[in-house]
């Protein structure tokens, strides 16, 4: 196997990260290039993401591996799911993609149930139900009359958008279209009848592509600019939990993951979808993976609330570092009781540690006393909801699970994994943190002949990093 080096465009709902990896027979090596922030833009009482900052600094990282001297052999972009970008017809895009967190869908599902009911929508998509799931926001666009959907001539979700942005190529891949719940798991498709009950026409959306298949070539424009030259963009998992399942090291089937970062996303990998009363009752999701496979997942907040606890405290003046978080978490008594991290009062607060003081009055439980106790709360809470949803995926598994993989910057967070492990009663094996990006690489390295099947991908991935395993303590 002659060594390769990839690119792969990793972002996030706080960050985004440039990366070049060198894979060779036995390992894949890392190295982040460019680092830099993903803020939403609120104005108007609206809230977007500027698209074309992040373009920029995708171009910028792309720059700086051009500068490396490297012959690059693909690039490959992944991205939280179900936000989406409108292009006008003459190629440009109609303003900023809109953010999953703005308020706007808010009531627009039960709206949209009276049209087709809400069972008939989950049989048909087989996706749990969330306000803003892109078929709401959709909804939510045409209510309130939106000119840039009403002069779209295609419509592209985030990882497409950018690589348009890049390529001039419009395509509509797999795993993030299936986030929208408007795709039918079985045809792979949009649902057509779903997209119209919305107002929308489903040839807005362009070819659908799978992890794995090409784009297109960087821009006359964008090649010079970076230095790189026509380098491919390929499709891999576009939607960051579709990458990152594929880099779980498994050994075998019988696992679930936890991708923990802003968002936790707990499920097991399965080669068809599951949908029947079981999961509609317990508003279990069906995404898309790599090789076809459905991720039967439940979304849960994670780390959301820490980091806008920390936002918070750093208006105050206070800066918590990673490891004064641990320090702190560590010292601090186990909480009396534990909060929902997914009540609707944690959604947008804003400002997090007051709206979890407020949840606590108003549910009979007692304030955190400091900055420490908040911390320890919301871990503590994390753990007893991954508890909660595992017990739930497990009355669903076709297989016993025997262990927990968990996944992402979650992965290296020792006191959280411990609490998680005692918890759900089975051993926790933390990493790798970087399971999106080395996703995105190795489904790149397929691509380019380096490896073969998935099994394949995950063997190659235990090669190459580092795991540690938590076993459960005595409560």
């Amino acid at each position: 196997m002659e060594t390769q080096h990839f690119i792969a465009v990793d972002l996030g709902a706080t960050s985004g990260r440039v990366i070049l990896a060198t894979v060779a027979k036995e390992r894949t090596d890392m190295e982040t290039l460019h680092r830099f922030s993903n803020r939403l833009v609120c104005t108007g009482g609206k809230y977007y993401w500027n698209i074309y900052a992040l373009y920029e600094e995708i171009v910028e990282g792309l720059r700086l591996a051009a500068r490396r001297g490297v012959p690059v052999r693909s690039i490959g972009i992944d991205t939280w799911g179900v936000d989406m970008a409108f292009v006008a017809e003459d190629g440009t895009l109609a303003g900023l993609p809109r953010a999953y967190r703005d308020p706007y869908t808010g009531g627009i599902p039960e709206e949209f149930f009276r049209t087709i009911p809400r069972r008939e929508v989950y049989e048909r998509t087989g996706i749990q139900f969330m306000n803003f799931n892109s078929l709401y926001q959709l909804c939510a666009a045409r209510k309130e009359g939106s000119a840039a959907l009403k002069h779209a001539s295609k419509i592209l979700f985030m990882p497409d958008a950018l690589s348009y942005l890049l390529t001039g190529e419009a395509v509509c891949e797999y795993t993030v279209l299936s986030t929208s719940q408007f795709m039918n798991p079985h045809t792979k498709r949009p649902d057509a009848e779903l997209l119209a009950a919305a107002g929308i026409d489903a040839s807005l959306f362009p070819r659908v592509v799978m992890p794995g298949e090409r784009i297109g070539v960087l821009t006359d424009s964008v090649a010079h600019q970076t230095g790189l030259g026509p380098v491919p963009v390929v499709a891999v998992a576009g939607h960051d939990t579709g990458s990152a399942v594929a880099a779980v090291p498994a050994e075998n089937e019988r696992f679930a993951y936890l991708s923990s970062g802003t968002w936790s996303l707990m499920g097991i990998e399965l080669p068809e979808p599951v949908i029947d009363d079981r999961t509609y009752t317990l508003n279990f999701t069906n995404e898309g993976g790599v090789d076809g496979t459905a991720r039967l997942l439940k979304n849960i907040t994670g780390m959301w609330l820490l980091e806008q606890c920390r936002t918070a405290w750093a208006r105050e003046g206070k800066e918590y570092s990673y490891t004064d978080i641990m320090r702190m978490t560590e010292a601090a008594a186990p909480s009396g009781a534990t909060i929902d991290p997914d009540a609707a009062e944690f959604a947008a607060p804003t400002d997090m540690p007051a709206a979890i003081r407020a949840y606590c009055r108003d549910h009979g439980l007692t304030e955190p006393a400091d900055d420490a106790a908040t911390m320890r709360l919301i871990f503590d809470s994390l753990a007893a909801k991954y508890a909660e949803v595992l017990q739930k995926l497990r009355q669903l598994a076709p297989f016993d699970i025997e262990c927990l993989h968990v996944i992402g910057g979650g992965a290296q967070n020792e006191l959280l994994n411990r609490l998680t492990a005692t918890a759900c009663g089975i051993p926790v094996v933390a990493g790798p943190t970087e399971a999106t990006a080395l996703g995105n690489v190795m489904v790149q390295a397929r691509t380019a002949g380096m490896v073969g099947s998935l099994a394949e991908i995950r063997q190659h991935i235990r090669r190459s990093v580092r795991t540690r395993t938590y076993n459960p303590e005595k409560r």
